[in-house]
């Protein structure tokens, strides 16, 4: 039986980040930026307000503090005019937050600062030199580098890359991963089952998984154990994947047919790992591209267990992140459980935050049954049991894997 992290191992190595693409800001959220992105001009590109106000040459109401300076306002300035304006010494002119600052005006002093008046401005405090003024690339300068090459893109990056004048960025893409259903027994959701079927939840389940990961998902849904329709289907879906999931047939004769028909795509290790639930798995590298393969087991909660624990930090390594694990967190338990000697257990529970103290706290859910999908529904943490641990009292402190999505 193989270790967990043996396995992980296994498939981590496997990882292949997609050859960097040219996309519009706009699409460019949750990527990693692939190039130094250098600003080719200042931000802000001119010295403007920072507020409404009036720009002035500091000098000029350096008296205000002990009586009010009388200043004539000689214009006005707002927000994109093209205009240039120059200021003479003793003068005003009025401006709005945005606006371009008169040559020789040093300051702006803020409306509060004022009587407000359009023809004379009374100023009753003073203002020192930049006071309530933007610089020219005080943010970015020139020749600056706005977002570095593997920075993830949010809103603040796309800002900037907007605010430097970028439309386009080169990007990792997500990585493409296709998802399957075997077994005969299946019918999409979209029909009623008729006696001995059941509806195909893999295939939805693992898409929403693998899309929570970071990846661009094709759910191919249900296909046949049928040898030559099953080989047809994956030849397609590896030439257009950097990874393909397969939920069902890792087990019995069904397994054993599936390795002899996709055995000249590459080697298909079907083993035990030790761990529960979703010990039975498989792993291969197929294709002419050696395209990491994953079989997960067919009931959905081990599928998704084996996804969270193997596939997951495989997509968001393709992804280029630096750690592709969820976060771990210690926690007491507040209810014992059990687990199977000598595999990691995988727990479902909802974790919690004592107000008292700001400990966590983690509540395990439903039975072990592996098959018990609801309590997974519930669960934001799964509670990590090491392989020598059976029993875990009430009380004690358990690491747990938190389920934060997008996380």
């Amino acid at each position: 039986m193989r270790s967990v992290d043996e396995q992980l191992g296994r498939a981590l190595a496997a990882a292949v980040r997609p050859a960097p693409v040219r996309v519009a800001i706009s699409e460019a959220q949750g990527l990693l930026c692939a190039e130094e992105v250098v600003a080719e001009r200042a931000l802000p590109g001119f010295d403007q307000a920072a507020v409404d106000g009036y720009a002035v040459r500091s000098v000029d109401v350096q008296a205000a503090g002990a009586d009010p300076v009388l200043l004539p306002v000689v214009g006005e300035i707002t927000a994109g005019s093209r205009q240039p304006r120059r200021l003479q010494p003793g003068q005003a002119v009025r401006v709005v937050t945005g606006a371009p600052l008169p040559t020789l005006a040093d300051a702006v002093v803020p409306l509060g600062y004022t009587d407000g008046h359009h023809a004379r401005v009374t100023v009753k405090q003073p203002v020192p030199s930049a006071a309530f003024v933007r610089r020219t690339g005080e943010d970015v300068q020139t020749g600056d580098v706005a977002v570095r090459r593997g920075s993830a893109i949010g809103s603040a990056q796309v800002g900037l890359l907007a605010a430097v004048g970028r439309a386009k960025v080169l990007v990792y893409p997500r990585p493409r991963v296709s998802i399957i259903s075997l077994g005969d027994e299946l019918v999409d959701i979209d029909r009623t089952p008729g006696q001995g079927q059941v509806y195909d939840v893999n295939s939805y389940s693992l898409s929403a998984a693998a899309r929570d990961a970071g990846a661009e998902v094709n759910r191919v849904g249900v296909v046949s154990t049928d040898s030559r329709r099953l080989r047809e289907t994956i030849e397609g879906r590896l030439l257009l994947s950097e990874i393909v999931v397969i939920a069902g047939g890792v087990g019995g004769e069904l397994a054993q047919e599936i390795r002899s028909s996709l055995s000249d795509l590459g080697d298909i290790d079907m083993s035990r790992v030790a761990m529960h639930p979703g010990s039975v798995q498989g792993f291969g590298r197929l294709g002419p591209d050696a395209v990491p393969t994953f079989f997960l087991p067919s009931n959905p909660m081990s599928a998704l267990i084996v996804f969270e624990a193997m596939v997951r930090p495989l997509i968001r390594a393709a992804q280029g992140k630096r750690n592709p694990h969820r976060r771990h967190i210690t926690a007491r338990l507040l209810s014992p459980i059990v687990s199977v000697k000598g595999r990691r257990g995988f727990l479902r529970a909802q974790l919690l935050r004592d107000e008292s103290n700001g400990e966590y706290l983690a509540q395990p859910l439903g039975q072990s049954g592996s098959h018990l999908l609801a309590a997974l529904a519930e669960a934001n943490c799964l509670i990590l049991v090491d392989e020598e641990t059976t029993e875990v009292v009430a009380g004690e402190e358990v690491q747990v894997s938190f389920l934060a999505q997008r996380g």
